[in-house]
């Protein structure tokens, strides 16, 4: 029996909403914030506008409907109270951890967490789900890149550290922004879209250009495999 083949040179996870279920949690701190500026946004539209993108580079849209233009101070509340709340809540996606160790068997280390988030975030949160021992330092955040999500910076900076050419790469995704930024970056991408509010339809996500779209993290080892 021979072993099974991966049908791509890397792959590319993006962290929020794929490897841990942080979305709801971080969008409902998110939105009470702006909510207590002023701006009475719905749990869909906070999903919809801000999921898969900085913050920081969002500040427009926010100033557009609150008069205030968000500063570092602003932030820093933002992130120390999502990360209480991440602390006290986060699991990992179901079906996570397996489909990570399956995809280390296959590829051995041509795998990475590429976030748009800061880097502290996607660190502390694959420590509390048990995932960062798969990724050791193969951690990429948006932030530290010249432009994050939906541009493809991040990816392009993860597939040369991978030393793998982006076209050769599977980007696994469940935001438009970062269905967007892997597309743009020349990788095929997957579009994860299992039921709920914080995460895009499928449909959304394959009019953003992800190659086929899956609801179930069992199925991705079988999806990239030759």
């Amino acid at each position: 029996m021979t072993s099974p083949t991966p049908r791509f040179d890397a792959v590319m996870f993006d962290c929020d909403g794929v490897l841990v279920d942080s979305e709801p949690i971080t969008n409902g701190v998110l939105r009470s914030m702006l909510i207590a500026l002023g701006w009475e946004i719905s749990e869909r539209d906070c999903v919809d506008l801000f999921v898969g993108r900085a913050l920081a580079d969002e500040w427009a849209v926010i100033h557009r409907h609150t008069g205030f233009r968000i500063d570092d101070e602003w932030l820093a509340s933002f992130r120390s109270r999502r990360n209480l709340a991440l602390r006290a809540g986060l699991v990992p996606i179901a079906g996570a951890e397996e489909a990570v160790k399956a995809v280390a068997a296959l590829m051995g280390e041509r795998f990475a967490c590429v976030t748009g988030a800061d880097r502290g975030k996607a660190e502390m949160q694959l420590k509390i789900a048990g995932l960062d021992q798969y990724f050791g330092d193969r951690v990429f955040s948006g932030v530290e890149m010249p432009r994050s999500k939906p541009a493809p910076d991040v990816y392009l900076a993860a597939a040369a550290a991978l030393r793998v050419d982006p076209a050769a790469a599977v980007v696994i995704e469940d935001s438009v922004a970062g269905v967007t930024a892997g597309v743009a970056a020349g990788a095929t991408v997957y579009g994860f879209a299992p039921a709920g509010p914080a995460h895009a339809a499928p449909e959304v996500l394959r009019a953003a250009g992800a190659t086929l779209v899956f609801t179930d993290m069992a199925e991705l080892p079988e999806l990239i495999r030759a």
